[in-house]
């Protein structure tokens, strides 16, 4: 099952106490997935389409409920894809054209709204269910194992704008971009795609998306942990090979036991113990030395060995 699929199937058992919220909801799923037939003499018939059964009964469930309205569902299965399509149509009958009106698809001279109307998202619990509604019809996630990214699909400008607005109302990071003849607002990062969830009431699907953030994150900072490490040893080794050759030069140009004691004894020091890091050579020395007298000590047997023609 599909991350959005679970979103989905969530938020469609979720019914709001207030029929304004009901109605909100209504709207957006029948805007995003919905289609109107202007039959003639003003009468309208809608059809609305999902791939997700929850969805479709929550369809029926809320025409039914708030304006008893007569419908017919199909369900149809795709050859290619291999699932069901759930129709649900919704004839012209007496009380349609009201019920159009009340719910934002007919804006009161009875013509087609293009966007959404102010009245059904005055309050924020409204706008909360108008954006729950709208991901139920057009909304979509991808797996957060993968990488953060929500989506609202929809081939109406003025639709997107109006829920770019909304979603930014409740200050969630959002923009807006178009693909060919489709507009889609979308959330690139996981706090902000958590903050949404959230709004929307989809805290089941939330905590499932936290534990992922938090394997991932972890995943993340052990992969940097160990990166570094490994640039750390890297830069030891390098460092170690160098000091070596300068020893070697200098005791066949010189000889070890011709040079000052302190460097006499980081040389033999390093011959001794090749993998050793400079706080681990300074704690070898007799007395223990700071790591800032091994680096001084280092940079005067580098300085004699350049001079004697290295």
């Amino acid at each position: 099952m599909s991350f959005s699929t679970q979103i989905k199937n969530e938020l469609a058992r979720i019914y709001p106490n207030g029929k304004c919220c009901r109605m909100a909801e209504l709207s957006a799923l029948l805007k995003l997935d919905g289609s109107f037939h202007i039959l003639g003499k003003g009468k309208f018939a809608i059809h609305a389409s999902t791939e997700n059964a929850a969805v479709a009964r929550k369809i029926v469930k809320l025409t039914s409920e708030l304006f008893n309205l007569k419908h017919e569902v199909l369900v149809r299965r795709s050859v290619l894809r291999k699932n069901n399509n759930y129709v649900i149509y919704i004839p012209s009958q007496s009380h349609l054209n009201q019920t159009l009106n009340e719910i934002g698809i007919l804006d009161d001279k009875m013509i087609i709204a293009p966007g959404i109307v102010p009245r059904l998202v005055r309050k924020d619990c409204c706008a909360a269910s108008y954006l729950r509604g709208a991901f139920m019809g057009g909304g979509s996630m991808g797996n957060p194992a993968k990488g953060y990214h929500f989506e609202l699909d929809t081939d109406n400008e003025q639709l997107a704008l109006d829920l770019l607005s909304l979603c930014k109302r409740f200050k969630l990071s959002v923009k807006l971009s178009s693909r060919k003849k489709n507009y889609l607002i979308y959330i690139k990062d996981g706090e902000g795609i958590v903050n949404l969830l959230a709004l929307i009431g989809a805290h089941k699907t939330l905590l499932n998306l936290e534990d992922l953030r938090i394997v991932k994150d972890m995943r993340n900072k052990v992969n940097r942990l160990v990166n570094c490490d490994t640039a750390n040893i890297d830069k030891t080794v390098k460092a170690a090979l160098l000091q070596l050759k300068d020893i070697a030069f200098l005791d066949e140009e010189v000889g070890l036991s011709r040079l000052p004691g302190s460097l006499q004894e980081v040389a033999c020091k390093r011959l001794q113990f090749p993998q050793a890091n400079v706080r681990e050579l300074g704690e070898l020395c007799e007395p223990p030395l700071s790591k800032s007298a091994i680096y001084h000590r280092i940079r005067r047997i580098r300085k004699l060995s350049e001079k004697l023609g290295r």
